[in-house]
């Protein structure tokens, strides 16, 4: 009895103890689907390896082929002369670098504190509400090349004393005004996300108002709009070479120093090749943060 007893628990060494008809096999459906939609994959793929020669083919013929495509390589694909002029551009770019990272932690600060008093109801902060609503309408209508001529141009022009007239400053302060009135806006789309039940529960648990902004309203806000922060981050990266209209030495202002010196437009290809090297990775992660905030919210049921 004891044998048996140990062939029916399975003791006997190598088996399972309970073996309800071995290992899970798909049934011959889900097979038969399983190759079905490898086929359509396959195929799908491969429809999109023709589309893609074809037309990228057609262009490149049509370029190469086109009556000046000589004169077209020689003017900006003179690769010997901008691997050449390379490094006083990427020189050029450190200043494209540093007045994004002054500019972007300004425009955070800036913005928060714009979109605060605009979601704010306290009447107190009425006449603030109201600045900051012109704020924002007016310097989200007017181009930023317009802001960067004004403030660079007029400011000096006012001769005040004690007020710089460096144009670097003066550029910077521009893209800080100009970019403040879209990040503020994005982030009071944020804050207003926020159902109005997440205040009255932290309201109801004894948080003050600064409390429940601080560590209810404001982490949900901020986490939504992440990923059109980053797309703001990217546009203030290439906007940042419009004060080179003001003189200031950078990326582009360098490769137009080199043009002009060798009537070569090659320094201005790579310019916009430091630029993409920048800003292709940024957005290729602000992709990938808005995918995955997508897939979180439709986890929820909340899209």
């Amino acid at each position: 009895m004891s044998d048996n007893r140990g062939r029916g628990t399975g003791d006997n060494s190598g088996s399972a103890p309970y073996d309800f008809g071995g290992a899970w096999q798909p049934s011959e459906i889900e097979v038969a689907r399983r190759i079905a939609r490898k086929k359509r994959n396959r195929k799908n793929a491969l429809i999109a390896a023709l589309s893609s020669l074809l037309v990228l083919g057609t262009l490149l013929v049509v370029l190469v082929t086109s009556p000046g495509w000589i004169t077209l390589r020689d003017t900006f694909f003179k690769w010997a002369y901008g691997f050449e002029v390379l490094p006083k551009i990427i020189l050029g770019f450190g200043t494209n670098a540093t007045l994004t990272l002054i500019a972007g932690t300004s425009v955070a600060l800036l913005g928060l504190l714009i979109a605060l008093i605009r979601t704010s109801r306290s009447p107190a902060l009425t006449p603030f509400r109201f600045l900051a609503t012109i704020y924002v309408d007016v310097f989200r209508g007017i181009p930023m090349l317009l802001v960067i001529l004004l403030v660079g141009f007029g400011i000096p022009a006012l001769q005040l004393k004690g007020v710089t007239n460096n144009v670097l400053i003066l550029g910077t302060i521009a893209v800080i005004i100009t970019y403040s009135a879209y990040v503020a806006e994005v982030i009071r789309s944020g804050i207003l996300t926020v159902h109005p039940s997440q205040r009255a529960a932290a309201r109801s648990l004894g948080l003050s108002h600064i409390q429940t902004l601080r560590h209810v309203v404001l982490p949900q806000a901020l986490k939504r709009v992440t990923p059109p922060l980053l797309n703001d981050l990217v546009a203030l990266i290439k906007d940042t070479g419009l004060i080179s209209i003001l003189g200031v030495t950078d990326a582009i202002r360098a490769a137009q120093i080199q043009t002009a010196k060798s009537f070569n437009y090659t320094p201005y290809v790579m310019a916009a090749l430091v630029f993409l090297a920048v800003t292709i990775p940024l957005t290729r992660m602000t992709d990938r943060m808005l995918r995955n905030s997508l897939e979180r919210q439709n986890a929820q049921g909340q899209a």
